[in-house]
């Protein structure tokens, strides 16, 4: 059915048809998601257990391994990473992405329950679960009151702010630094309670024992039941000094007599500074399945709502991530109204006819609005890849149109009515037109089905563009031809008259012809020149990106407290504020904020020896230097700190390059990694370079001499306890309790702080034996000593891992470097290297890609083998996709930009946009050889006058609509820019020679063609 013809004829569904689309997607893209990168379901479960106090080594054998074991017997498990420091053990479990995160999450729980068993009694029971909420935080706000003290200020953050932001929809966390915790402590003092002969353990367990509500029993008073409770809880802490505390041989004493009780606060854990003033700061994290934009809108309202309930308290915005979200999605719609507005230049451009373009501008937006409403039926959202997709295909979606309206021009010029040129060239191109559009689907739809984690985040981008591009496919066959039959005017009948180009042109063709061999010399020369600039260009993952937001993670030596953090902090801050380019800072101590966005989002982990900045940069276009020009100043500014090791950069990818390296012989991989450490450091024009390999902490040690406690009856376990409550306190699940209204405020009992300052003072501790108690020095030795600070395992290994900041280099060429290093080149046989970071997820992309290209060259195929009838002809069409690889790698060397993700992107695309101009050619020389009966000459030199100008049209139409991307126009070009580079450079050489080489490729086709009709028809003779 010839739908053109049928919609000259029958106008009023096709314009119904626009319109009803044009609605649904007008209102879909008011109700579209608006996110950075979409959320993808990554199959990860993670396991986290506790045991206070319990050093690295001790949990990774008591319960890490024994976990694991049992984790290891689930199939489908990817990669298995444990985490174990002082007293906490996290597993993360990577299933194979088509994994299901329920089924996963079930699977994990089973096995973590069967190793409850052979845990250590005191571990907390393990909690399993999966990620809900999506990425790092989204906004930041810092919290004041003159009126309140610090304490109130942090419950009030703690309590009403979270309430408050937790209702908000798509809010999934809400994280507090710096502020402290309320907690009532009750001091022994060492010397009355040995004169008492009493223990700090039995004093905590006794005081848990006193102070508590009991339930259980019941009543039958009367005619009614009633429930019995006990209720001997505590209220206040001067209930708690009060308290009788009865002792293990009979005697009682008052708490007040052997201890000081303060209510207080909690030994501080993080520190936190705005500008250099001390802040309480409270971060906002989205849900998965939320746009940040929308659900930043909605927690702006409330904070409104709540901040007039709450005078008294100030509540400031200090730094948000919705921002780049938001400029990334108004930069790419200007991109796209400039990009279009370009193309609709160069329509009128070569028209010089002001209805024609305007049918073909109505093109653009035709294709583009219904696509919004396929998208929201999709679940998609506005995010960094679909808006690419928009991007990307902003020039091929006026193509169609161009080439509809150009044919149909060449019609009315002939002389015929509007209606019949219409009728006539709609007819005539239709076959090219929809040749080409199913050849542009062939190539992205199948990037929609990559594997691994790339195909789940090219999902989007694969479809969104192969809609928009049948989108225009249907406006080019149904509104074009019919908008053409009844808004053109007839033209004036006008001889045919070539221009100066055109005649240059037919003559280079006709001297092409003659001289093929020489033609087809200069084409495969051509390639391999095209191919020898390919190990020229450096081999990047994702270019670096300018957010005007950066990062700067500090980590201090083991054992270095929070006022030595602070202090460092404060030096830091000092230092990154003298840059001009720096507008704010944020500091906090005592945390440190890992990762980036999309599926290695940041992560926010509590070390007292560990801090973290973030500066809010000028904005872009108001400053000279890119955002990683700024990153490797700062990093060479903070190479004065002392004694600290330094990260800058925001964690996302394009950043640093990792190299992990594991092995079950420990001292084999210490032994390999020292090496390769010291070998790094050689390499030149490289940031920072940090290893996993642990630091040793200091320690207490208690050494038992096992024969005299036995002689005495004092365990290990006794000593321990004794240790452990003295020093910081009972378990904090076991901790005896405040019952407030609102709130349960722990009550923490150990000897005074003077015990924990002195090696003499903890040797005094009293520990039971068999006759009463005995000094800890009688049947232990003291020491210091030293320990791992943190043991990292993959794969049931330990390994260490090395971030190697690449500070504006590309990870391709670093990481060449890095293989041939000889530690790297003679690693003992025990210890292997591990795929992970950037290197890993680069390969995958390439790979993914690469079969990406191979599946979209053969669905080309394909698809005009069946519209051409033809097995041999489509090897014509193909033959020029190595014409685009040349200008494509030019452009890519001359712009100093890398061969990576956007570049890869641009290479995929400009195969479709290669492949239509071939098309266009050859459908038409076939069609003349066989409708007008010329011969081949004439034929192909009639094709080449008829169908040059649509292509150069289309191709300068395109190269315009890409030039604001290139420019860097609007949005953040580092990502997108490296694309329209490869694409205009494609576009030029391919278009240049396509329209000489497609005709030569196409005779010699031609006589094979012919010759295997001769051999067909020899065999058949003598058969």
């Amino acid at each position: 059915m010839n739908f053109s013809a049928w919609s000259i004829r029958h106008p009023v569904p096709a314009i119904l048809l626009f319109l009803v689309l044009s609605v649904l997607g007008l209102k879909s893209l008011n109700q579209l998601g608006k996110q950075n990168f979409p959320d993808i379901e990554l199959p990860v479960i993670t396991v986290a257990a506790t045991l206070e106090g319990a050093a690295p080594p001790q949990l990774e054998t008591e319960v890490a391994r024994k976990i694991e074991d049992k984790i290891a017997t689930i199939g489908g498990i990817e990669h298995m990473t444990t985490t174990i420091t002082d007293g906490s053990v996290s597993i993360a479990v990577q299933f194979t992405i088509d994994t299901n995160s329920e089924e996963a999450l079930n699977l994990v729980r089973n096995a973590v329950d069967s190793a409850r068993s052979e845990l250590p009694a005191a571990v907390t029971t393990p909690t399993v679960s999966k990620l809900t909420t999506s990425g790092g935080a989204i906004l930041t706000y810092v919290a004041s009151a003159p009126n309140m003290d610090e304490g109130e200020l942090s419950w009030f953050v703690d309590n009403e702010v979270s309430k408050a932001m937790l209702a908000v929809n798509g809010v999934g966390k809400i994280t507090r630094t710096g502020g402290v915790d309320r907690e009532v402590q009750v001091n022994l003092d060492p010397t009355l309670m040995a004169g008492l002969g009493v223990d700090v353990s039995d004093v905590s367990a006794q005081l848990k024992r006193v102070q508590q509500d009991a339930s259980g029993g019941r009543g039958d008073i009367g005619d009614n039941i009633q429930s019995v409770r006990t209720l001997g809880a505590l209220h206040s802490a001067d209930e708690v000094r009060q308290l009788d505390i009865p002792l293990g041989d009979g005697r009682h004493i008052k708490l007040m007599q052997v201890a000081e009780v303060l209510d207080t606060y909690a030994e501080r854990t993080t520190y936190a500074s705005y500008d250099g003033k001390p802040v309480i700061r409270f971060e906002i994290t989205r849900s998965k399945g939320t746009s940040e934009v929308t659900v930043a809108k909605e927690v702006r309202a409330a904070l409104v709502k709540f901040k007039q309930l709450h005078p008294q308290v100030s509540i400031i915005e200090a730094f948000n991530m919705v921002k780049p979200v938001e400029d990334n999605y108004e930069g790419s719609m200007h991109l796209l109204y400039e990009g279009a507005l370009l193309a609709i230049l160069v329509v009128w451009w070569f028209l010089r006819d002001w209805r024609a373009t305007l049918i073909a501008a109505v093109a653009l937006p035709l294709s583009m609005i219904p696509t919004f409403a396929f998208m929201q039926y999709f679940g998609f959202s506005l995010n960094v890849l679909t808006l690419l997709a928009m991007a990307l295909v902003v020039g091929i979606l006026v193509d169609d149109a161009i080439v509809e309206i150009e044919n149909i021009v060449r019609h009315l010029r002939m002389g015929k009515t509007p209606y019949q040129a219409a009728m006539e060239a709609a007819d005539e191109i239709g076959f090219a037109v929809i040749a080409t559009t199913f050849t542009l689907v062939a190539i992205f739809l199948p990037t929609a089905f990559m594997g691994g984690i790339p195909g789940k985040f090219f999902k989007q981008f694969g479809i969104t563009a192969a809609i928009a591009i049948m989108g225009s496919l249907v406006v080019a066959r149904l509104l074009t031809p019919m908008m053409s039959a009844y808004l053109l005017k007839p033209h004036p009948v006008q001889e045919a008259q070539d221009g100066t180009a055109m005649r240059v042109y037919l003559r280079w063709v006709t001297w092409c012809l003659r001289y093929r061999k020489t033609v087809m010399v200069g084409f495969v020369l051509f390639i391999v020149g095209s191919l020898s600039l390919m190990p020229l260009l450096p081999k990047g993952f994702v270019p670096s990106s300018d957010s005007s937001q950066t990062k700067v993670n500090i980590e201090l030596q083991p054992g270095t407290p929070l006022a030595q953090t602070r202090q460092v902090m404060q030096m830091a801050e000092q230092i990154v504020k003298q840059h001009p380019e720096v507008k704010a800072v944020f500091s906090a101590a005592g945390t440190a904020s890992t990762g980036g966005g999309g599926p290695n989002a940041s992560r926010n982990s509590t070390d007292v020896r560990k801090g973290s900045l973030v500066i809010s940069l000028t904005d872009r276009s108001q400053r000279k230097q890119k955002q990683s020009d700024i990153e490797a100043d700062l990093r060479e500014r903070l190479q004065r700190l002392p004694g600290a090791r330094v990260t800058v950069g925001i964690g996302e990818s394009g950043e640093k390059l990792q190299i992990t390296l594991a092995s079950d012989d420990a001292n084999a991989l210490t032994s390999a990694s020292q090496q390769l450490q010291q070998q790094l450091r050689t390499l030149k024009g490289l940031g920072n370079i940090t290893s996993s390999a642990s630091l040793q902490r200091p320690e207490v040690q208690i050494i038992p001499d096992i024969d005299k406690a036995a002689e005495l009856g004092v365990t290990v376990e006794s000593i321990a306890q004794v240790i452990r409550v003295a020093t910081s306190g009972d378990f904090t699940n076991t901790m005896p309790k405040l019952n407030l209204p609102q709130r349960q405020v722990p009550i923490r009992v150990r000897l005074g702080p003077s015990v924990r300052t002195s090696l003499q003072e903890i040797a005094q501790l009293r520990v039971p034996a068999r006759n009463g108690s005995v000094s800890l020095q009688t049947v232990a030795t003291v020491r210091m000593g030293s320990g791992p600070q943190q043991i990292d395992r993959m794969d049931r290994m330990r390994n260490v891992t090395f971030d190697i900041e690449l500070n504006k280099r590309q990870i391709g060429e670093v990481l060449r470097e890095v293989q041939q290093l000889p530690a790297m080149q003679n690693l003992p046989p025990s210890v292997r290297q591990l795929e992970a970071g950037d290197a890993k997820r680069m390969n995958e992309l390439f790979n993914s890609f690469g079969g990406a290209m191979i599946i979209g060259i053969m669905c080309i195929y394909v698809v005009l083998v069946l519209l051409f009838g033809d097995f041999l002809q489509p090897v014509t069409i193909l033959g020029a996709l190595p014409l685009s690889l040349g200008g494509a790698f030019f452009a890519l060397l001359v712009t100093h930009n890398s061969f990576s993700m956007p570049s890869v992107i641009g290479l995929l695309m400009l195969m479709g946009v290669v492949t239509k101009n071939s098309i266009l050619l050859v459908e038409y020389t076939i069609m003349a050889r066989k409708e007008r009966q010329l011969n081949r000459f004439d034929a192909i030199i009639d094709g080449c006058h008829k169908r040059a100008r649509p292509i150069v049209m289309t191709t300068i139409a395109m190269a315009a609509g890409m030039m604001p991307i290139a420019l860097g126009w609007s949005a953040d070009p580092s990502f997108r820019a490296p694309m329209a580079i490869t694409v205009i450079g494609g576009l030029i050489t391919s278009t240049l020679l396509s329209l000489v080489v497609i005709p030569v490729l196409y005779t010699y086709v031609d006589d094979l063609l012919g010759w295997l009709r001769g051999v067909g028809r020899l065999v058949r003779r003598h058969s």
